[in-house]
Protein backbone atom coordinates (compact mmCIF):
# COMPACT_ATOMS: atom_id res chain seq x y z
CA UNK A 1 0.00 0.00 0.00
CA UNK A 2 1.23 3.47 -0.88
CA UNK A 3 -0.20 6.75 0.34
CA UNK A 4 0.49 9.92 -1.63
CA UNK A 5 0.19 13.52 -0.44
CA UNK A 6 0.59 16.42 -2.88
CA UNK A 7 1.52 19.99 -1.97
CA UNK A 8 2.72 23.17 -3.62
CA UNK A 9 -0.31 24.22 -5.59
CA UNK A 10 -1.62 27.76 -5.59
CA UNK A 11 -2.49 30.85 -7.60
CA UNK A 12 0.10 32.24 -10.01
CA UNK A 13 0.09 34.69 -12.89
CA UNK A 14 0.66 33.55 -16.45
CA UNK A 15 4.36 33.15 -17.10
CA UNK A 16 5.08 32.28 -13.49
CA UNK A 17 6.38 29.10 -11.91
CA UNK A 18 5.32 26.58 -9.28
CA UNK A 19 6.85 23.41 -7.93
CA UNK A 20 4.56 20.60 -6.86
CA UNK A 21 5.70 17.93 -4.43
CA UNK A 22 4.30 14.49 -3.73
CA UNK A 23 5.41 12.64 -0.64
CA UNK A 24 4.85 8.90 -0.55
CA UNK A 25 4.62 6.53 2.36
CA UNK A 26 5.70 2.92 2.10
CA UNK A 27 9.00 1.17 1.55
CA UNK A 28 8.28 0.24 -2.07
CA UNK A 29 8.21 3.80 -3.43
CA UNK A 30 11.58 3.42 -5.13
CA UNK A 31 10.31 0.49 -7.20
CA UNK A 32 7.33 2.37 -8.68
CA UNK A 33 7.08 4.56 -11.71
CA UNK A 34 5.47 7.85 -10.68
CA UNK A 35 3.26 10.15 -12.66
CA UNK A 36 1.47 13.48 -12.55
CA UNK A 37 -2.00 13.90 -14.02
CA UNK A 38 -4.35 16.88 -14.04
CA UNK A 39 -8.06 17.46 -14.30
CA UNK A 40 -9.69 20.73 -15.28
CA UNK A 41 -13.38 21.41 -14.56
CA UNK A 42 -15.62 19.53 -16.96
CA UNK A 43 -12.71 17.63 -18.50
CA UNK A 44 -11.25 14.16 -18.10
CA UNK A 45 -8.14 13.55 -16.07
CA UNK A 46 -5.14 13.73 -18.40
CA UNK A 47 -1.53 12.64 -18.31
CA UNK A 48 1.08 15.33 -17.62
CA UNK A 49 4.42 13.63 -16.87
CA UNK A 50 5.96 10.39 -15.62
CA UNK A 51 9.29 9.14 -14.35
CA UNK A 52 10.68 5.62 -14.03
CA UNK A 53 11.78 4.15 -10.71
CA UNK A 54 15.44 4.97 -11.39
CA UNK A 55 14.70 8.36 -12.98
CA UNK A 56 16.44 7.15 -16.12
CA UNK A 57 13.28 7.64 -18.18
CA UNK A 58 10.83 10.52 -18.27
CA UNK A 59 7.80 11.23 -20.41
CA UNK A 60 5.71 14.36 -20.94
CA UNK A 61 2.48 15.37 -22.56
CA UNK A 62 3.07 17.50 -25.64
CA UNK A 63 1.23 20.40 -23.99
CA UNK A 64 3.83 20.70 -21.20
CA UNK A 65 7.01 19.55 -22.94
CA UNK A 66 9.79 22.09 -22.48
CA UNK A 67 7.96 23.85 -19.64
CA UNK A 68 7.50 21.15 -16.96
CA UNK A 69 10.15 18.90 -15.42
CA UNK A 70 9.48 15.79 -13.35
CA UNK A 71 12.06 14.49 -10.89
CA UNK A 72 12.23 12.21 -7.88
CA UNK A 73 14.27 11.63 -4.75
CA UNK A 74 14.01 8.02 -3.64
CA UNK A 75 15.85 8.80 -0.41
CA UNK A 76 12.97 10.99 0.74
CA UNK A 77 10.13 9.21 -1.12
CA UNK A 78 9.28 12.41 -2.98
CA UNK A 79 8.45 13.19 -6.58
CA UNK A 80 8.40 16.74 -7.91
CA UNK A 81 6.86 18.60 -10.81
CA UNK A 82 8.60 21.88 -11.65
CA UNK A 83 6.28 24.01 -13.75
CA UNK A 84 7.57 27.05 -15.62
CA UNK A 85 6.01 29.54 -18.03
CA UNK A 86 2.58 28.60 -16.76
CA UNK A 87 -0.45 29.33 -18.93
CA UNK A 88 -4.13 29.77 -18.00
CA UNK A 89 -4.85 26.44 -19.69
CA UNK A 90 -2.63 24.74 -17.09
CA UNK A 91 -5.29 25.51 -14.47
CA UNK A 92 -6.44 22.21 -12.98
CA UNK A 93 -6.26 19.93 -9.97
CA UNK A 94 -2.94 18.09 -10.18
CA UNK A 95 -2.69 14.50 -8.98
CA UNK A 96 0.31 12.40 -8.13
CA UNK A 97 0.05 8.67 -8.86
CA UNK A 98 2.08 5.48 -8.46
CA UNK A 99 2.47 2.78 -11.12
CA UNK A 100 3.81 -0.54 -9.76
CA UNK A 101 4.02 -2.17 -13.19
CA UNK A 102 6.36 0.48 -14.67
CA UNK A 103 4.50 -0.02 -17.97
CA UNK A 104 2.23 2.29 -19.92
CA UNK A 105 3.15 5.32 -17.84
CA UNK A 106 0.94 7.57 -19.95
CA UNK A 107 -2.22 5.61 -19.20
CA UNK A 108 -4.28 6.49 -16.14
CA UNK A 109 -5.52 2.91 -15.70
CA UNK A 110 -1.98 1.66 -15.05
CA UNK A 111 -1.71 3.67 -11.83
CA UNK A 112 -2.89 1.94 -8.67
CA UNK A 113 -2.41 4.68 -6.08
CA UNK A 114 -3.50 8.32 -6.19
CA UNK A 115 -3.12 11.38 -4.04
CA UNK A 116 -5.94 13.75 -3.14
CA UNK A 117 -4.82 16.42 -5.58
CA UNK A 118 -3.60 20.01 -5.32
CA UNK A 119 -5.19 22.98 -7.09
CA UNK A 120 -3.15 25.03 -9.54
CA UNK A 121 -4.74 28.23 -10.84
CA UNK A 122 -3.04 30.37 -13.46
CA UNK A 123 -4.47 33.84 -14.01
CA UNK A 124 -4.13 35.70 -17.29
Amino acid sequence: QVQLVESGGGLVQAGGSLRLSCEASGRTFSSYAMGWFRQAPGKEREFVAAISWSASYTAYADSVKGRFTISRDNATNTVYLQMRNLKPEDTAVYYCAANPSQRGVGRRLNYDYWGQGTQVTVSS
